[in-house]
């Protein structure tokens, strides 16, 4: 979850949290900072309702959106809430509310499907539409949410911006807000975001159009988006066959995110 409001003691309601959570089994990876906040967290059913329903008797967070997954156990290691003074690190002054124009999941899958379909982008990091993306995406070659700056002034010189309407997509729709007002900054007319990102999508549409899994910023690394299978795009690096689990290197001293097959990831003890 996530949600854009001016706060203006973001400390204050960092304290707010970790003393709410202190006696709740409860894991999570929540920022909060003057902009808003960007959410994370598991914890058992009673848990969770109970915050939700906490945060949401706050008057800045009574329109969050929670988008929910069901797991069998906690996916997050501890209980983390930080003060951030970005919730994306895009060291660019974005007005958050000139961004493209939300469209739900249902108008997603017609826009992927119409006769004319926009340049559809993909906005996470290289590692995440490795192991699964939207069919057909245009995938930056970004390591770091810094990058889409470069990439957005390489691609207003490519195509027309007021001519070429542009599709762009997240994990959960937090970085969409900013990316897609930064390509209205430059120039480009005709920007939709796909509101609730792919956790949304999976939720409502299933795997219509989508390749692979979703990695997430979890214990779980890569997940389903719905209980539809779809196509394996990502590959073993160490074989190159098809593969789509995530393994932290097991060697300490490396700890390098990599994509192996269980065959492999036996062979090399967990090593990249």
């Amino acid at each position: 979850y996530y949600h854009f409001t001016n706060i203006e003691d973001p400390h204050e309601l960092v304290a707010a949290h970790k003393e709410f959570f202190a006696d709740k089994e409860i894991r999570s990876r929540i920022y909060i900072s003057y902009q808003g906040i960007n959410g994370q967290m598991s914890g058992s059913q009673e848990a969770a309702e109970t915050y939700m329903k906490w945060l949401r008797s706050h008057p800045l967070f009574s329109s969050v959106v929670f988008k929910i997954h069901e797991h069998h156990e906690n996916v997050f290691p501890r209980k983390t809430v930080k003060y951030r003074p970005q919730l994306v690190a895009i060291d660019e002054e974005i007005a958050v509310q000139d961004g493209g124009q939300h469209v739900s999941p249902k108008e997603w899958r017609a826009l992927l499907e119409s006769n004319q379909r926009p340049l559809l982008l993909d906005v996470r990091n290289n590692y995440e539409w490795e192991v699964g993306r939207f069919a057909g995406a245009e995938c930056p070659p970004c390591e770091t949410f810094r990058a889409f700056k470069e990439y957005a002034d390489e691609l207003r010189k490519r195509v027309d911006p007021e001519k070429t309407p542009v599709m762009m997509y997240c994990t959960g729709g937090i970085r969409c807000e900013l990316y897609s007002a930064l390509l209205k900054k430059e120039g480009f007319q005709n920007v939709y975001q796909l509101d609730g990102g792919v956790i949304g999508y999976g939720l409502h549409e299933g795997s219509s159009h989508w390749l692979g899994k979703l990695f997430v910023f979890d214990d779980r690394l890569t997940v389903p988006i719905s209980s539809e299978e779809a196509p394996v795009i990502g590959t073993c690096a160490q074989c190159g066959c098809q593969a789509d689990t995530y393994y932290n290197c097991a060697n300490m001293e490396c700890n390098l995110l990599f994509i192996s097959c269980k065959p492999c990831s036996d062979a090399f003890t967990g090593c990249c």
